[in-house]
């Protein structure tokens, strides 16, 4: 793949993705959220491993979708 390409391509793959989350509810956000940290965390736990990724993003989603803000 060109060099030149590749950041163009990450690019618009960013902003394609930041415009899809628009219409999101606060739920769903929390959900994506705990997804995306939960799949780091999990990916980072295990050295990279595929599984623990798929698990962590898994897991962080339930925790997210359970979140709300709005009880204290």
């Amino acid at each position: 793949m060109n060099i030149r390409f590749t950041p163009l391509l990450a690019l618009s793959a960013l902003a394609l993705s930041l415009s899809a989350c628009g219409h999101m509810s606060q739920r769903d956000e929390n959900t994506a959220a705990g997804a995306v940290i939960g799949g780091v965390a999990g990916s980072i736990l295990t050295g990279g491993s595929a599984v623990g990724t798929v698990g962590g993003a898994v897991v962080g989603g339930v925790i997210g979708d359970k979140v709300d803000p709005k009880k204290r």
